[in-house]
């Protein structure tokens, strides 16, 4: 039985909190220490989840993971990497699509891989087949077995000429994991390059890797026998600084980030302008504040970097709610991304979600059946409700909708959250939020 939060809504949320590692960056450089014939060190490690996930699994594979008991960074040994029982990858890591990742380094390191079934949040199909494709294009043999996918590279792992149809993060992080110690040359056209992508190559070549980002979405990777290990501080996580955004916004309240980065925000902050939000750019992080009148509708359409992030326009959405008039939010990223729109409609959201692309372009979701345009009117006054919460992003923006609607919410499912917000109820708690807690916190 999981927690349960019981929440009174209606309190602006006001105060300071601290953002550490990105989520999506972190868990991959982790990842990325098993490259190494020596022992790496990262810093600005936040305490979620899935750092616990590949703390875990790094531990089953015979890497000696040191955590600073003040500091929280991570001293991570590889020189005694060893084979893994799959049955203890599988129960360590269900919940968890970190582990596809993780067969470009074995394979480097004790020369074969075993990934279980992949879990994750239910937000769209994900399909590890670029994955599959980029592993065999480099040479390595893929046999599907009961619960997994054992991986072997018997002739070594060579470089290759890669062109993904799609910019995913995932595909272009297993090519970099694979490519920095591959005999050879690889060039990856239509690769991501989103901020934790350059970081991750920032870990790679404190390594020794050569990589060069090209124009056009070209990355080239020279292949080098060995690497070693790293010292780095993780970049700021900025999904959980634009979702704490939101929640000010929502909330009518007052929130400086500490550790928010501007450059890495910039279509968000844009965004949050145009809407009627205000913010306060200094050294050390970003005030989010709502400034008083009324927020502003507008057309929003999620894409990969450098555009407007799919991972922020869930908690936006409760924000679009408020504000006066039409809102069309078209998300290209992820399919199935306004599952989270149900519970908001039964707190009274005035959502309509549509099959059509409502964007000013076509998507590669409008001739395949998904509800991936919504249609968002306002202002509405939310009110509290019985809500389960289904994925990340989607969860954070339930909670941020409870917090700022009339009467109380009852929300199960809050240990969701802790795969991506660190010591969120402490932050919700210094934020001045009105809640109880049953079942642990």
């Amino acid at each position: 039985m999981g927690s349960v939060l019981t929440i009174r809504g209606g309190v602006p949320l006001t105060g300071k909190v601290p953002v550490r590692g990105a989520k999506n960056l972190v868990p991959k450089a982790m990842v990325a220490a098993l490259l190494g014939n020596s022992p790496s060190l990262l810093r600005n490690v936040p305490e979620i989840k899935d750092v616990d996930v590949v703390t875990s699994l790094l531990k089953l594979h015979g890497v000696e993971v040191t955590k600073d008991p003040v500091t929280g960074d991570l001293l991570m040994d590889p020189q005694n990497a060893k084979t893994a029982a799959s049955r203890d990858i599988d129960a360590h890591a269900g919940d968890s699509r970190i582990p596809i990742l993780l067969c470009g380094p074995l394979m480097h390191s004790i020369g074969e891989a075993f990934i279980p079934d992949l879990g994750g949040c239910k937000i769209g199909d994900r399909p590890i087949d670029y994955h599959l494709q980029m592993l065999r294009n480099f040479g390595a043999l893929v046999e599907k077995r009961p619960g997994g996918i054992a991986i072997s590279a018997p002739k070594g792992l060579k470089g290759a000429k890669l062109d993904l149809p799609y910019p995913s993060v995932g595909a272009t992080e297993q090519v970099l994991l694979t490519a920095v110690r591959a005999e050879g040359i690889t060039e990856l056209s239509g690769a991501a390059v989103e901020p934790e992508i350059l970081d991750l190559i920032a870990v790679l070549q404190k390594m020794g890797a050569i990589i060069t980002v090209q124009t056009d979405r070209v990355i080239r990777i020279e292949g080098v026998p060995e690497l070693t290990g790293y010292n780095h501080r993780a970049l700021p996580d900025r999904n959980e600084a634009a979702s704490w955004a939101s929640a000010a916004l929502v909330t009518k309240g007052d929130i400086y980030v500490e550790g928010a980065n501007q450059q890495d925000l910039t279509a968000f902050l844009n965004i949050y302008r145009k809407i009627g939000g205000a913010f306060d750019v200094d050294d050390d992080g970003i005030r989010f504040y709502h400034p008083g009148g009324k927020l502003n509708p507008l057309v929003l359409e999620t894409d990969v970097h450098p555009g407007f992030m799919t991972d922020w326009q869930q908690p936006l959405v409760v924000a679009l709610s408020q504000a006066e008039g039409v809102s069309i939010v078209h998300e290209t990223v992820y399919e199935n991304r306004f599952g989270f729109t149900d519970a908001l409609i039964r707190m009274g959201a005035n959502i309509q979600v549509h099959r059509e692309c409502l964007g000013s372009i076509p998507c590669r979701f409008g001739q395949r059946n998904f509800l991936h345009s919504a249609v968002i009117s306002g202002p509405v006054k939310l009110k509290g409700a019985e809500i389960d919460i289904p994925d990340l992003r989607g969860g954070f923006s339930h909670l941020i909708a409870a917090l700022a609607a009339e009467g109380t919410s009852r929300v199960t499912g809050v240990e969701l959250i802790n795969r991506g917000y660190e010591h969120f109820l402490d932050k919700l708690e210094g934020l001045g939020a009105d809640f109880d807690v049953a079942g642990g916190k």
